[in-house]
Order: structure tokens, then C-alpha cells, then sequence
């Protein structure tokens, strides 16, 4: 007869209280850790990019608690202690991770973006778009930004600014000429 890789958590339990008669358990901390495990995944998440991770980070960080249950005086503080055993458990994995970077001759040339557009200039057609904006009055400025920006239609951009739909049709086109005649805009195109 063969055993079971993958056992269950519980199968686990029952067989290290066998193995180990005088471990205590805490039913407190399994409690706690129904209650309170979804709450501390997310932020385990978000310290790490991958989800498994995640996971495993929050396990360690759980197994650390267990460990220290007893030492842990207010028990009303625990999301704060687990916070800062997952902290210092994610802090110690950075430090202790293998760097992947050999030195080489030559640097390596990135590939180029699609469309041939340069990252730079995208940038610096955004900041002077950005710039330009902010020369218009405040009004014309406003209805830009939420036609264009914040994607509204027309009648809901008068809704908003509570004008008629013809202001903001009006208002929009002379933006829109004063964009286009742009002095740092025309250099751009």
C-alpha cells in the first residue's frame, strides 16, 4: 500500500499530534486565522507581484504567530504582529534573493517598440499636450478634459458643468482651434 502524496491540512494535523502527543494546539489561532485570512492575503499581495507568493509569504508569516502564540499578549493587536511578520519575512526573502545580472562587453539594445514611437516622445508629446491644456481657461480647460479625458459625451459634459449642450459644442471647438494652433503642439506634429 502506498501513502498519499498530497494529504490534506487536517490528515497533517492528526498525524503530527500522533507523532507528537505533547504539541499544543491553539484553537484560538485557528480561529483567528479563518476569520482573518483573507484580510492578510491581500496584504501579503501586495507586497509581492505573484500570487503564489503571496501565498507562501502569508504562510510563513502564520507559521512565525503560531510559533510565538504564547509570547503575544493582546491578542486584540495580532493584525498588527502578522502585518509585521509578513513585512519582515518579505523583507528578509529581497534581501537574501539571487541577482540575476552577469556584466557583459556589450549592452544589450532593447527591441523596439511597435509602431516605431519612441518612448520619449510619447512623453514629451503627453507633456506638452498636458501644458497646452492647462493655457486654456478654466472653462474650455474643464470641458477637455472631460470630453476627451474622462471620455463623456456631450450631454453628459453639460450635466456636469450644468451649461447646454450647445456651450459645451461651442466651447469644445475654440479649445480645440487653440490646440491645434499651439505654438509647443506644432513642433510636436
Amino acid at each position: 500500500m502506498t501513502t498519499p502524496v498530497c494529504t490534506s491540512a487536517s490528515d497533517a494535523a492528526t498525524s503530527a499530534r500522533q507523532t507528537f502527543p505533547n504539541a499544543t494546539t491553539y484553537p484560538s489561532f485557528t480561529s483567528y486565522v479563518r476569520a482573518r485570512q483573507p484580510v492578510l492575503l491581500r496584504t501579503a499581495r501586495s507586497l509581492t507581484a505573484n500570487p503564489s507568493d503571496a501565498e507562501d509569504l502569508l504562510q510563513t508569516a502564520l507559521t512565525k504567530t503560531y510559533v510565538a502564540w504564547e509570547r503575544i499578549e493582546d491578542h486584540r493587536a495580532l493584525d498588527g504582529y502578522v502585518r509585521r511578520a509578513l513585512l519582515n519575512t518579505r523583507t528578509s526573502q529581497w534581501r537574501k534573493r539571487k541577482v540575476d545580472e552577469f556584466a557583459c562587453d556589450e549592452l544589450p539594445e532593447p527591441e523596439p517598440m511597435p509602431g516605431g514611437d519612441d518612448p520619449a516622445e510619447q512623453q514629451a508629446l503627453h507633456d506638452a499636450m498636458w501644458r497646452a491644456i492647462m493655457r486654456l481657461p478654466a472653462r474650455q480647460r474643464a470641458m477637455v478634459v472631460l470630453r476627451y479625458y474622462e471620455d463623456l459625451s456631450e450631454v453628459q459634459t453639460a450635466e456636469v458643468l450644468d451649461v447646454s449642450v450647445g456651450t459645451v459644442k461651442s466651447a469644445v471647438s475654440r479649445a480645440l482651434g487653440k490646440l491645434r494652433e499651439d505654438p509647443e503642439l506644432g513642433l510636436v506634429r
